[in-house]
């Protein structure tokens, strides 16, 4: 069960009236670390308390606060919002203080007024409510309430077999049609190609939410995780010669047309063919150029209802994100530096400007733009579901927005203002992370009955098979870093973990879709245990799965047997974020550090602790009667993963590495649900897509899938390459539970 966030008021004996203040807002006032409790720095909890509404400047304020606090609270008939499980009672009395006397109904999500009641007898809600969205209602004399009441299935859908899959950066991933950078079309032919051809379960994507533009000469942020909006996808990603008005473009605008697409070939073959980088500015400008011309064709009449009601389904969270990107296109897209009465959406000044003559067509055009982009996405789904995939497409929900982007100017009320979200000290960093990402305030989010929540969640889960979140721990708690203060000086704000799993359960279940947590780094005891219970499923590395029972003598756990790997997760070598499976068996993930000068420590130190982690792993393949040769010897065994010509034959004639074919086979042996290829080992790309720690120094999220050598590669030879071929026929070992999970709920598939 889960309220809008209510936590004790009780007050503790000891403590001042901050400390108090803190704790009945959720923010934790110490941070546990291995050398003990550490307190939150008084600056910290004062900013993080503004944030939050709550005035902490002094002693005496923070118990004037306390007290508005502890009188509000006590003069709430009915809490601000409640989620519950389905098939669980509810003492409305017991938990959240509702009077005996009080009359209490519920209206049922869907009905007329009035229609649809069902009362509720000595205050307790009864068991058998239906999932949905209903509104729970009190009188008492002259008093009258009503708050959401979310009754939330208790698991959220689960895969119905084992299966494995792809785990792809688009963007990467270039055909011969592309115009610079894997987009939509690439999409559709991927999932095709995976399920048809090679019996790939899913293709498991990074976010394409929609970015910021640049801005002063400065280029936009490329990594898929800052995004401007994650409630829409980037229409960079479009595939323009796919949208149905193509074909019936006059003949100057077709002209127009193809030298655009001439020039996109330009950039595509830059990349492929001259070891260029990914350039979006420049694919978007001519996209834009291109989708402009389209825009002015006439839709057909089915095509045109399709479009409005589209805008109908969407309302006002399109209006406001489109009214943003026109915006943008005037002001830049830095909205707080914007003319003051700008900086509202729901000021008079946003009205009139979005309505003027000169912004009215642009408005439209986002509007049309964000349609396009949800129609390919279907296209994209529907190809994977029809190439036969158990899952298909697998999309990712960033942790957060930037802080100037177009949902935190739509949601500013629900988002912490002067925050940013990171992570604290810990054994790989010791300084901490700030992510420059505002978080959602949890009383907000409570008071508003978690409804912008549920519509980013139903906007992300629309055309997936399957919803990656990232950072899924921050559905629990999240670290706050105020303003102007260094990551260590943070605090965690803590958010109804019942409630935000359970809104995410309802969302899920009626889109049919199953739930991937990245569960990586610092875990708070409880959470996977929780996360198994709910239904959704963890993200387990091989290199981080050590087995703490088995102690090597340095206080550190041996590899963890594959038999005692966690059933519920996903099973990968990597991610976007970590070496590929070439540079970890070559060494190359720590030279390439070393030449950018982000080691800590001395290179030989880095060298043989990487050496001797690979060693152990490869002993442990030996161990498990995968891996024919001796693991053991001194230095890089390069040759275990380097180019196709030097590789150690996995089999007569393999173009395979047999560490590389062992590693996967590994993975095949844990009872994990789903195992993950990443795309580039297929070809044995030894470059990592996103290098933490840097921003100029590497061209994090702009390389393209490259081969053993690094020499770029399009879809086309990924799809004819026999390493591909004979890696997709290992994974094919993986014995299917056709049962699924007999308590996931309802399912699409």
């Amino acid at each position: 069960m889960a309220t809008a966030a209510r936590p004790s008021a009780t007050p503790h004996p000891s403590a001042d009236a901050r400390t108090e203040l803190a704790r009945a807002h959720g923010v934790d006032t110490v941070r546990d670390t291995p050398d003990g409790p550490v307190p939150v720095p008084e600056g910290t909890l004062v900013a993080v308390l503004a944030a939050l509404g709550a005035d902490a400047s002094t002693q005496e304020a923070a118990r004037d606060a306390l007290d508005r606090y502890r009188h509000a609270e006590a003069a709430r008939l009915l809490p601000h919002s409640l989620v519950i499980r389905t098939g669980r009672a509810l003492d409305l009395g017991a938990e959240h203080g509702v009077p005996s006397t009080a009359e209490v109904w519920i209206e049922l999500e869907g009905a007329r007024p009035g229609a649809a009641v069902r009362s509720v007898h000595g205050g307790r809600l009864p068991e058998d409510l239906p999932v949905g969205r209903h509104t729970l209602c009190a009188r008492l004399r002259d008093r009258a309430s009503a708050a959401p009441l979310i009754v939330a299935p208790a698991r959220v859908p689960y895969p119905q077999r084992r299966g494995w899959g792809f785990l792809a950066q688009l963007y990467s991933v270039l055909s011969q049609r592309s115009w610079g950078m894997g987009d939509l079309g690439d999409l559709t032919d991927l999932a095709q190609w995976a399920g048809h051809a090679l019996g790939a379960d899913f293709v498991q994507l990074n976010p394409l939410h929609a970015g910021r533009p640049g801005e002063g000469g400065h280029p936009a942020d490329p990594s898929p995780y800052r995004p401007s909006s994650r409630r829409f996808a980037d229409p960079v990603h479009l595939r323009v010669e796919a949208v149905p008005e193509f074909p019936y473009l006059a003949p100057a605008a077709r002209e127009q047309a193809a030298r655009l697409a001439g020039r996109g070939a330009a950039l595509r073959d830059a990349v492929l063919l001259h070891d260029g980088l990914i350039d979006r500015e420049a694919v978007w400008a001519l996209k834009r150029e291109a989708l402009d011309l389209l825009h002015a064709v006439p839709r057909s009449p089915g095509r045109e209802a399709a479009y409005r009601a589209f805008l109908r389904r969407e309302g006002r969270t399109l209006d406001d994100y489109a009214i943003w990107c026109a915006l943008a296109e005037v002001h830049g897209p830095a909205w707080r530096s914007w003319p003051e009465g700008l900086r509202d959406p729901g000021s008079a000044a946003v009205r009139r400007a979005a309505g003027s003559d000169g912004l009215r067509q642009r408005v439209e055009f986002h509007r049309w733009l964000a349609w396009l982009v949800d129609d390919q996405l279907a296209v994209a789904e529907d190809a994977a579901r029809g190439a036969g995939m158990g899952v298909g497409l697998v999309h990712d929900l960033a942790v957060g927005v930037h802080p100037e982007g177009a949902d935190a100017w739509a949601w500013q009320g629900f988002l912490a203002g002067g925050i940013s979200v990171g992570a604290p000290p810990d054994a790989f960093n010791a300084h901490g992370q700030d992510w420059g990402l505002p978080p959602w305030r949890p009383d907000a989010l409570a008071a508003a009955g978690y409804a912008p929540y549920a519509d980013l969640l139903r906007g992300a889960l629309r055309h997936a098979g399957a919803l990656r979140i990232d950072h899924v721990m921050g559905l629990f708690r999240l670290w706050w870093v105020p303003e102007g203060r260094p990551p260590t000086e943070g605090a965690y704000v803590r958010y109804d973990h019942e409630a935000m799993l359970g809104v995410l359960a309802l969302e899920a279940h009626r889109a049919g879709t199953a739930v991937i947590g990245e569960d990586l780094g610092t875990v708070e005891p409880g959470v996977r245990e929780e996360l198994t219970e709910r239904g959704i499923l963890g993200t387990s590395v091989l290199w981080f799965e050590r087995d703490y029972d088995r102690d090597k003598g340095d206080g550190g756990g041996g590899p963890l047997p594959p038999e005692r790997w966690r059933e519920a997760c996903m099973a990968t070598l990597t991610t976007h974020d970590l070496p590929s499976t070439a540079a970890r068996l070559s060494g190359e993930h720590v030279d390439l550090r070393y030449r950018l000068g982000l080691l800590s420590r001395p290179l030989a130190e880095e060298q043989a602790e990487a050496d001797a982690d690979r060693e152990e792993w490869l002993g442990e393949l030996a161990r498990e009667g995968l891996l024919s040769l001796s693991p053991y010897g001194e230095g890089p065994a390069a040759d275990l993963s380097g180019p196709e010509e030097a590789a150690v034959p996995a089999g007569p004639g393999s173009h395979l590495p047999e560490a590389v074919a062992a590693l996967h086979r590994y993975l095949l042996r844990t009872p994990a649900q789903l195992v993950g290829v990443w795309l580039p080992d297929t070809l044995g790309d030894p470059r990592p897509q996103n290098l933490p720690g840097t921003s100029s120094e590497y061209p994090n999220w702009r390389l393209p899938l490259a081969d053993a050598q690094g020499r770029p590669t399009d879809l086309e030879h990924l799809t004819g390459s026999p390493r591909t071929a004979e890696l997709a026929a290992l994974m094919n070992e993986l014995p299917h539970d056709p049962d699924g999970d007999p308590g996931s709920g309802p399912s699409r598939r």
